[in-house]
């Protein structure tokens, strides 16, 4: 047991010299995404062969080409800051952040990881969205718990469960009729049928991973609370990065006062938006109509009618605009990267490179780590996956590898590195007005254990699941 003390007190002092090393070092997030600009530029041409020009032209011509994805990510923050301004969400995520003991964080720090790997397992917009509102009530009800751990707990989920869960961008393209893996617009198809869900997401091997994962980063988040030294938020503070609820509402005055409060606009408005969604739901299934949108359309008129008036639910949504403004500043720089990975020979011959020294046992792993590295470059899972596969799986099956065993390796490694890559932790570190620096000691501890438990497992998986 003093072995063990030792280790835990060395682990938290670990956590904590390190968080301070991050403050002092690690940039701005935006001033992140330049440098990780800057090392893509190098390999397309160093690496990849492009000429300088061809570089240039190609980050421009994915510039904006993800502007639909910013936008749904951005309506997402501001619809879901929109329902926890509403008094009964208020209330119910208040009343949650108030069970953990004030005088134990480490009860706080458990509540804030279950609920992210929660969230996480069952969405991954519901993850960013309800884990960046949900840690101001924790601040206020916990204040003798480190907020940076407080962050990265929340942020848990994202970096462990997100891509074997549900809402598994890589698995879902796989199960779906008609993708470019399947069906391209040229060539032949990367795959040769479908792969549903349940040989995927529900794969006995990818479900024990993502408890034993989650349960690690759940533990090694709890245990790297420091004895001393915590990083606090005074109570005004704390009290200041609460979202406002509305205030009692009053009679209008005048005939455009009493138009503005008129609860009719938000019903109109929350049935228009409900009824498309509700009969694509009953015609095409909940599987094939459960999406992005859909979760936007649900928050929207969930927050219309919690609010009731249209004057309450507006002045909510701009409030939300100040959580979402990173997104849509970085988003369209990262759509540039993604330009290079498309537009040049950067994403092959990374691919090309990684096949080069690989065998049927270490494939997966190599998969695994090629994955995580190209994500702190490109993170957005999904169209990383039509990038990599066409290039990844005919490298598999040369070295009798199956799709499945790759997808879940490639799942994984996108997962862990989330953990120490900014932009997902833009909507909880603009809700908590903290740098990435304050965090990402703690995060990439996080990420070196959860790693490990990818390494073991990536050793045991089956090349032929």
């Amino acid at each position: 047991m003093r072995i063990l003390a030792g280790v835990l007190e060395g682990a938290r002092d670990a956590g904590a010299a390190l968080s301070r090393v991050t403050e002092r070092f690690v940039p701005d997030s935006w001033v992140i995404c330049m440098i990780l600009t800057a090392g893509a530029f190098a390999l397309a041409v160093l690496g990849a062969g492009a000429g300088p020009e061809e570089a240039v032209l190609a980050w421009g011509a994915g510039l904006w080409n993800l502007l639909s994805l910013a936008m749904q990510f951005s309506i997402a923050l501001v619809a879901a800051h929109a329902c926890v301004s509403t008094r009964p969400v208020y209330r119910l995520l208040d009343g949650l952040a108030g069970l953990p003991d004030p005088a134990r964080p480490h009860q706080s720090l458990l509540l804030a990881g279950m609920f992210s790997l929660v969230m996480a397992y069952l969405n991954w917009a519901l993850c960013l969205v309800a884990c960046a509102l949900f840690v101001p009530f924790l601040v206020r009800r916990n204040p003798q718990t480190d907020v940076r751990l407080l962050v990265a707990a929340s942020y848990l989920g994202l970096g462990t469960v997100w891509h074997g869960g549900l809402s598994g961008s890589a698995p879902l393209i796989l199960a779906t009729p008609g993708n470019p893996l399947l069906e391209p617009a040229t060539g032949p198809p990367v795959v040769d049928r479908l792969y549903p869900v349940t040989e995927t997401l529900f794969e006995p091997f990818n479900l024990v991973y993502l408890v034993v994962v989650g349960a690690v980063g759940l533990a090694v988040v709890t245990l790297l609370h420091p004895r001393r030294g915590a990083m606090t938020l005074d109570a005004k503070r704390a009290e200041s990065l609460l979202p406002e609820p509305p205030p009692p509402d009053t009679p209008g005055r005048t005939p455009a006062e009493r138009l503005d409060r008129f609860r009719g606009w938000t019903w109109l408005a929350a049935g228009l938006l409900l009824y498309p969604l509700g009969h694509s739901i009953l015609t095409r299934g909940f599987g094939s109509s459960w999406t992005i949108n859909a979760y936007n359309t649900v928050f929207l008129a969930a927050a219309l009618l919690l609010h009731g008036r249209p004057r309450s639910f507006l002045a909510a949504c701009r409030r939300g605009v100040d959580s979402a403004w990173g997104i849509i500043v970085q988003f369209p720089f990262y759509a540039g990267i993604f330009g290079l990975m498309q537009h040049t020979d950067l994403g092959s011959w990374l691919g090309a490179l990684c096949a080069r020294i690989a065998t049927t046992e270490t494939f997966p792993f190599i998969v695994y780590a090629y994955s995580g590295f190209m994500n702190l470059f490109v993170p957005s899972a999904g169209s990383k996956w039509l990038i990599e596969a066409p290039f990844l799986l005919p490298a598999a099956a040369q070295l009798d590898v199956s799709p499945v065993t790759v997808l879940l390796a490639y799942a994984y490694g996108d997962s862990t590195t989330n953990l120490i890559q900014p932009f997902f932790a833009i909507p909880i570190l603009a809700v908590t007005r903290l740098r990435f620096g304050d965090v990402v000691g703690y995060t990439l501890l996080v990420a070196a254990a959860c790693a490990v438990v990818s390494a073991v497992a990536l050793a045991w998986i089956p090349a032929r699941l």
